[in-house]
Order: structure tokens, then C-alpha cells, then sequence
């Protein structure tokens, strides 16, 4: 929302922003659009520049060919992409080879990679794509009759294929999973943002996970949080929320009840850590976020 200056009073507009405290979000939106009356030529200035935008983005990603031309190649609105974006998340958290086997072999038999070959410019995406029709053919030799003699065979070179499909997937996952993870851990992901904050850039840090399921969880989160806070705080050295990269907390990961059958429970035992987790980032200069995921809860 822009505000014109001069600024209401403070008091004034804590009222107004409590006035629409779970208002109908239709309604609101109608209100603001009808007081948001621009010229007719400022709005197409507004429209152009942002179609030339779009445009300017949109031809450096996929000229710049390899990994970009491949993730837009297979968005998250096909069912490939789905895929594979759950394969980048799940194989970096497997520590044994045969799960991570299992989830391969499950995972690319489902999808229609055929579809996207020769759909790219890009000699990357296509070679990849053949990749995963080869991967997606072999992992599915093991759902034949075992009597019969191909399905044998197919057994054969799905057990001798799957290491090395394996290695691959992984280390591809590795490439696409550092695209939407900036590290595994707080002081990895902080280097990596090093060369990008000159830019302007500031990053809220999050953890990967979602909601704690025992107490052990909650407070093995809680800890984890904490520790990250610090290190934020340390690389921030000082220079204030504003310039500084923040941390995001999720309220369910604080709480294994986190529900509002268990109201009061979940005020009395989930607030102090999320007082204290704000005290600690105060206290080191950083912003901290509440995520608002499930905010109907």
C-alpha cells in the first residue's frame, strides 16, 4: 500500500489497519481499486514498461541456456516439473542409496518425459530430457512377470543401471535443489548470499521442514532457530533490520499441537519461545518474520 504523505497520525493508522483485522478480502480489494485512479496514459506507460520487462527477463533466462532454459522448460505447471522439483528437495535429505533408489524409480516411471523433447532451444534441456526418458525406461524394467525371460534381462540392467542413474539424479538434484536452497546449513547459506547483497539483495532464512510432530521436534527447532539467529546476527554485524538479511519462523514448527482445538495450551507453551526468539533477534539487530502459513489457525 502507498501512503501519501504527510502520514496520518501513528494512532490513526493502527486503527484503520485494526478496523480490517479478517475483513472480506474481495471487499477490501474493491475499495482499493476504485481509489486507485490513475490517467489513462499513466496506466499504459505503467503496462508497458512492465510488458518490456517481463519480455527483457524472460529472453536473458532462456538465452542464457543450461539450467534456467531447463527449469523453464519444466515449469511447475507440468507434471514433469512436479517431479522432478520433489526429487530436488527429497534427494538431498536420503541418506541411504537404496531409498534413494526406490524414490527414483517411483518418481520418473510416473511422468511423460517424451512430451518435452525437442521442445527447447536449448541442446541441455534436450540432452536432459533424453536422459530422463532413458532413466524413466529403466527403472521401469522391474514391474514385468518374472517369467518372462525380457523382464530377466530387464531386471539385470536395471540392477546394474541404478547406481549410475542414481549419481546422476543426485548430482543433478544437487544443481537444481542449489537454485531454491541457498545452503544446508545457516553459515553455507550466508556465504552464498554474500556476492548477491552488494546487489541489494536481503534474504529472510527459513528451514527447510514443515510442521514439529513431537515436542523433541518443537524444540530441536526452537534450538535451530536460535543458533541461526545468532549467525545471522553475526554477519549482519549491526547494520540494523532494515540492511540486514532476517530470519522466518514457521509457528507450526514451534508446537506439535499447534491447532485451534488446543487453543490455550498452545498460547501458554508456544508464546514464550516465539518472546524469546523475537528477544534474541532484537537484541542481535535483525528482523524477524512469523510466517503465515495455515494463518487461519
Amino acid at each position: 500500500m502507498i501512503f501519501s504523505t504527510p502520514f496520518p497520525p501513528a494512532d490513526a493508522r493502527w486503527r484503520a489497519l485494526s478496523a480490517l483485522y479478517r475483513a472480506d478480502e474481495s471487499a477490501v480489494v474493491e475499495r482499493l481499486v476504485a481509489e486507485l485512479e490513475l490517467p489513462s496514459e499513466q496506466l499504459d506507460r505503467i503496462a508497458e514498461r512492465a510488458r518490456a520487462l517481463v519480455a527483457e527477463v524472460r529472453r536473458q533466462r532462456i538465452g542464457q541456456g543450461g539450467l534456467d532454459a531447463f527449469l523453464h522448460e519444466y515449469a511447475l505447471s507440468s507434471q514433469e516439473g512436479v517431479i522432478l522439483m520433489c526429487l530436488a528437495e527429497a534427494l538431498l535429505r536420503i541418506p541411504d542409496s537404496d531409498t534413494a533408489d526406490r524414490l527414483i524409480r517411483d518418481k520418473l516411471r510416473l511422468a511423460d518425459w517424451e512430451k518435452h523433447l525437442g521442445k527447447s532451444d536449448s541442446l541441455f534441456v534436450n540432452a536432459s530430457t533424453w536422459a530422463l526418458m532413458l532413466t524413466g525406461r529403466v527403472v521401469k524394467l522391474g514391474e514385468f512377470d518374472e517369467r518372462d525371460l525380457g523382464s530377466l534381462l530387464g531386471r539385470l540392467v536395471a540392477r546394474s543401471g541404478e547406481p549410475v542413474i542414481r549419481q546422476a539424479m543426485m548430482q543433478a538434484m544437487r544443481i537444481m535443489g542449489r537454485q531454491f536452497v541457498m545452503g544446508r546449513t545457516i553459515e553455507e547459506a550466508l556465504e552464498r548470499a554474500k556476492a548477491e547483497e552488494p546487489l541489494g539483495y536481503r534474504h529472510s532464512y527459513d528451514m527447510l521442514g514443515e510442521a514439529a510432530r513431537t515436542a523433541k521436534d518443537a524444540e530441536r527447532y526452537f534450538e535451530a532457530y536460535d543458533r541461526a539467529i545468532a549467525s545471522i546476527g553475526k554477519a549482519a554485524q549491526g547494520r540494523g533490520p532494515i540492511a540486514s538479511p532476517g530470519i522466518s519462523v514457521k509457528l507450526s514448527a514451534l508446537h506439535p499441537r499447534y491447532e485451534f482445538a488446543l487453543r490455550e495450551r498452545v498460547l501458554k507453551e508456544l508464546t514464550p519461545r516465539i518472546v524469546a526468539l523475537a528477544q534474541h533477534a532484537k537484541q542481535v539487530d535483525i528482523g524477524m518474520t512469523i510466517d503465515a502459513e495455515e494463518a487461519d489457525r
